[in-house]
């Protein structure tokens, strides 16, 4: 064997977003493309002679970039990679890979929650030694250095091919000088889930309880883990976790759990013979939905609820150190931690905000409002530790979804929410929408629009408690006196045109004023956001792409 300098061209679009770098699988699968990205990782990140985790969600393109990745390790100097067995390894599963075993970091290909396929997407993303995705700092040394790129570093023989190393095995293997390991990552996740919940608890409440419960993995990463766990450990019925085969193509569908690309899963916590609980995870296993019987949980809600009881949990029962959420999250958990009286902080959209918190000991729980909820246990959001935390929740108070919902509002109040998402809407329009804001800002504090008075309209900054780092132009937000907000804010989780998200929150703390359907009651905030932004006018839509 021996290391082949291959020369290459720099490309112009390798530049990270907060969840890493999100293309078609085409662009991907041009010549040098992923090999420019990852070289630039290497070039930039103190990994020779050290320890790499390597994996991802299984979509396509999963396993041949492996197996790129690999030589170009090997070429590179990386003493040894730990992969996933099969290539498979959730997001969260990474994280704790690279903490527990004290790695230099990890390279994570996903392209989180986005379709999969030979025509969809794919993704890689840098994690750092803490286990978190990489700081500003890192991707952009990572970008500067893709923009100057002239050669890559690839281990090369005669005999190997791409396709040959055995990813599918647990066990040690050479490639020239890298100790390859396959590991077991399911059971490594499993070990430390146990030390968080009480399973034993949770054991006896599926044997003797009559409880209704399914899990859809949709066909991505965390089958196997949600299969081991829910059935193996915890006697959940057999079929209790659905769509549990990791696919290429995520069967067809859409991995992303919400109330839209899970309806089916929806539908069967409908009505009186309806599931007690159910539940989603997303194509990387960071992302979860929950429901209960005729009910779903919002995001921000789930954050709060586990704030509010984090003491009745094993890991937490000492307590917690504080909260934090993204910025266009709910105030829910805002209430929890003033009635607490724990520190709640508000930060920019990207889990590597919470990381600084997290490892500073300043929070113990946090969540955003899409469908990502986490702890100190790893340094990403975690879609299966969570639906456990519900579990052994439900064990623990012996009530339903519903009931727990209903007490925490009747303690708490009731923070009405949605986000509206309008979906591979023409770059340049969204701009110019998120431009038309700005430039209202000045006029808007006082005046009364819709019956409501606007109070303030910025455009969210964050100074970081920690680094005192500064991060500007995060979302637009216009609240009002009575603490209803409408927030603005375009999302880079997409890989065509842009994604426009516009979050809806009204508070109510009476109890017996509450209602039920929660688009009827943001209705003035909706006709407020269409007015404020000209949405139809300017993005030529007439409706949300999804609401939830």
């Amino acid at each position: 064997m021996s290391i082949q300098t291959v020369s290459t061209q720099p490309f112009s679009d390798q530049k990270p977003g907060t969840s890493g770098l999100r293309k078609k699988v085409r662009v991907f699968q041009q010549p040098h493309y992923l090999e420019n990205f990852v070289q630039a990782i290497f070039d930039t990140q103190p990994l020779q002679g050290g320890v790499l985790v390597l994996g991802g969600d299984g979509r396509f393109y999963n396993r041949q970039a492996i197996q790129i990745i690999l030589r170009m390790a090997a070429a590179n100097g990386i003493a040894k990679v730990l992969v996933g067995q099969g290539g498979i390894l959730s997001t969260p599963a990474a994280s704790h890979l690279i903490r527990k075993y004290r790695t230099q970091g990890g390279i994570i290909l996903s392209a989180s929650h986005n379709p999969g396929g030979p025509d969809e997407d794919f993704g890689i993303k840098f994690n750092a030694s803490n286990g978190g995705p990489a700081a500003e700092k890192i991707t952009e040394a990572i970008y500067a250095r893709s923009k100057q790129i002239d050669s890559y570093r690839l281990l090369q023989a005669d005999d190997l091919d791409i396709d040959r190393l055995d990813i599918d095995q647990v066990g040690s293997s050479q490639l020239g000088e890298m100790q390859v390991e396959v590991v077991d990552s399911v059971k490594d996740y499993a070990e430390l889930m146990q030390h968080l919940f009480d399973f034993e608890l949770m054991r006896s409440f599926f044997d003797n309880a009559n409880f209704s419960m399914c899990f859809d993995a949709m066909h991505a990463v965390t089958g196997p883990y949600a299969r081991y766990i829910l059935e193996e450990l915890l006697g959940a019925p057999p079929g209790s976790v659905i769509n549990a085969q990791p696919l290429e193509d995520f069967g067809g569908g859409h991995p992303d759990p919400n109330l839209v690309h899970a309806a089916e899963l929806v539908a069967m916590t409908r009505g009186s013979k309806g599931l007690d609980f159910a539940a989603a995870s997303d194509g990387d296993g960071d992302r979860n939905m929950i429901l209960g019987r005729d009910c779903f949980v919002t995001p921000s809600d789930s954050l709060a609820i586990m704030a509010a009881n984090a003491r009745l949990i094993p890991g937490y029962a000492h307590g917690i150190s504080g909260i934090a959420r993204s910025m266009p999250t709910s105030q829910a958990a805002d209430r929890v931690a003033e009635a607490l009286e724990l520190p709640c902080y508000e930060t920019p959209t990207g889990w590597k905000f919470f990381g600084n918190l997290l490892d500073a000991g300043r929070i113990s729980l946090c969540g955003e409002e899409s469908f990502g909820s986490g702890s100190d246990h790893v340094r990403e959001k975690d879609g299966l530790w969570a639906v456990l935390f519900w579990l052994n929740l439900l064990a623990v108070k012996g009530h339903s979804v519903a009931t727990i919902l209903k007490e925490h509002w009747a303690r708490f109040g009731r923070n009405y929410y949605s986000r509206h998402d309008y979906e591979a809407i023409d770059t340049q329009a969204a701009e110019g929408l998120m431009a038309h804001l700005r430039d209202q800002f000045s006029q808007l504090p006082g005046q009364e629009i819709g019956g409501y008075r606007v109070s303030y309209a910025d455009d969210f900054s964050y100074s970081d408690p920690v680094d005192a780092s500064v991060s500007a132009n995060q979302g637009i937000r216009i609240g009002f006196e009575d603490g209803s907000r409408v927030v603005f804010r375009l999302s880079g989780t997409g890989t065509e045109g842009a994604t426009l998200r516009i979050y809806l929150e009204s508070f109510e703390p009476d109890p017996a004023k509450q209602h039920e359907d929660t688009q009827e009651v943001l209705q003035p905030l909706i006709a407020i956001a269409e007015q404020l932004a000209q949405i139809r006018q300017r993005t030529g839509r007439e409706a949300p792409t999804v609401i939830t």
